[in-house]
Parts: C-alpha cells; sequence; structure tokens
C-alpha cells in the first residue's frame, strides 16, 4: 500500500529503525521488530547508509522483511549524494525486485572522507529520478525549525516548496521539542503553497548524552521545560527515561489534539519505550481516524 492512501484515514502513526552496527548480527533487529509489530503502526521506516555502506543490503532485507513477513508496510530511506545515477538505477531496481515502493528520498549526509558524487545535489533531484523511472511512493523531509545547512527559515520552506513539486507526496519532520516550532512551520509550508500531508517527528529522550549528539546533528532547541528535566534526572537513568517518555507522550497529545496529519515516534530500535508511548496514546491515535 501507498503510504500517501492512509492520510485518508486519519492520523497517522509511525516507526523508525535502523540497522545494526556492523559489530552486531542483524537477526537483533528482528527481535526488535517482533516487539513492534504487536504495537501495530501503520508503516515502520528503515534508514539507509549514506554512502555505499555494507548495511545497504540489510536496510534492503529488513524492508522487505517488514512488509512480507511481518505484515506491516515499510519504508525505506534512500540518500542520493554520494551515489551515481546508474548506481540509484541498480538500487530501484533491488527495491522493485523485493516488493518495497515507499521511498524516503534523501540528499543524505555529507561525508568529510568521501567526495560527494555530482549527479544528485539535492533531495528533490532525486525525488525527479524516482518519478521518472517507476511507480513509486515518495516522501521528503522537512525541518521545523530549518534544515542545519539553510541561511533562514524563508529559503528552507523554499527548498521543501521544490521537494513537493519534484513529486514528493507526502513529508515527514526532523525532530522537535517544542511543538510551537512545529505549528509556525505548519504555516509557513500553507503560505508557501505546500499542501501534502506532513507527520510529526517525535524522539523520546531517553539519555543525556542522547540528546546532546542529536542537537549537535540537527540542530533542534531545547525548550527551558526540557532542558531543567535534563537537568533534574540526568544522574538517574531509568528517571530520565521515563521523564523523557512522558514528555514524547505529551508532545504527542498536544499535536493530535491539534490535527496533526501523523506522528512519526524515532524508536532508536528501543522496543520498550516505542510500546510505552504507543500504549499511552492508542486511544488517543484511535480516535482521530475516520
Amino acid at each position: 500500500m501507498k503510504i500517501k492512501k492512509m492520510f485518508d484515514k486519519g492520523t497517522v502513526f509511525s516507526f523508525e529503525i535502523f540497522p545494526p552496527k556492523k559489530t552486531s548480527p542483524v537477526d537483533t533487529i528482528y527481535k526488535t521488530l517482533e516487539e513492534l509489530k504487536g504495537l501495530s503502526p501503520d508503516f515502520i521506516s528503515v534508514t539507509f547508509g549514506a554512502g555505499g555502506s555494507s548495511n545497504n543490503n540489510a536496510s534492503i532485507e529488513i524492508a522487505r522483511k517488514i512488509k512480507q513477513d511481518y505484515g506491516i508496510e515499510s519504508v525505506i530511506h534512500l540518500p542520493c549524494i554520494n551515489y551515481t545515477k546508474d548506481e540509484m538505477v541498480d538500487i530501484l531496481g533491488e527495491l522493485i525486485d523485493n516488493g518495497i515502493t515507499n521511498i524516503l528520498a534523501l540528499r543524505g549526509d555529507i561525508i568529510p572522507d568521501i567526495p560527494p558524487k555530482q549527479d544528485f545535489r539535492y533531495a528533490s533531484d532525486l525525488i525527479t529520478f524516482i518519478k521518472k523511472y517507476g511507480d513509486f511512493d515518495i516522501a521528503g523531509a522537512c525541518y521545523p525549525e530549518g534544515h542545519i545547512e539553510t541561511e533562514n527559515i524563508v529559503n528552507d520552506v523554499l527548498n521543501l516548496k521544490k521537494k513537493v513539486d519534484a513529486g514528493a507526496e507526502h513529508l515527514i519532520s526532523q525532530l522537535f521539542f517544542d511543538n510551537d516550532y512545529f505549528y509556525s512551520f505548519l504555516e509557513r509550508t500553507q503560505i508557501a503553497g505546500i499542501d501534502v500531508p506532513i507527520e510529526a517527528g517525535i524522539m523520546p529522550v531517553t539519555s543525556k548524552s542522547q540528546i546532546e549528539r542529536m542537537v549537535s546533528m540537527c540542530g533542534a532547541s531545547l525548550p527551558p521545560k526540557f532542558s531543567k528535566m535534563i537537568q533534574k534526572y540526568e544522574h538517574s537513568p531509568e528517571a530520565l527515561r521515563d521523564a523523557g517518555i512522558a514528555y514524547a507522550i505529551d508532545q504527542i497529545v498536544d499535536l493530535v489534539s491539534n490535527n496533526v496529519d501523523g506522528i512519526h515516534l524515532y524508536t532508536m530500535n528501543n522496543a520498550y519505550v516505542a510500546r510505552r508511548i504507543s500504549e499511552a496514546v492508542e486511544s488517543i491515535i484511535r480516535s482521530s481516524k475516520k
């Protein structure tokens, strides 16, 4: 099923996972998926290596299993900055062979030791290419506080409009911790004429090191309420985990109450946290379905 059609039924609730590190057996992810399956997400997205990673094949295999063995629709992340058009044709062919029809099209992170290839400079270039190649459902990424490399939020939303004009049929947002940033972002997209469904990306924080790493990567702002929570419980791992879960639940309740198109939960492969949040918001998500 194409993901775009899911939004016709109300608020979409989805998960993101990533393949295990090279030092871990790939089977570890299937234990996580067994637990996530019982939570009945609308779809599960799988990250993909930014530049020729050996985990790419694992990503495709995991996405295939999610759809065929677990009966849940899958979306595969597809970064383009370090691939040629010929390489991308091979990847798209492999996706078709494995029955994967939903793609999150990304530029991908620029890796210092890997010079970018020139066939795809932006995600919009990849989206245009995919649209000509096959009948895929294409999602794009968006950034409520602006991409970390953008000059300003006006340019950021104009670049997002290019993705949608190129063929992105729905969007998944980067994580954020202040819902007001997301609501302001939605206003900008409406002004820009962006009228596709937008899922809000929510990451439950379970450790101080995790949040420091993610903020350095994406530049998300930390509201005072959130910072106080981290400071209060940073030396109590269990308390911080539970506080992070509660904070994410509070964000989701507010977003769904304001008729958000969807919630995309960055699970970090933590089935326990995903279950706690899913069970807490299950009736809320269900009530939003048509």
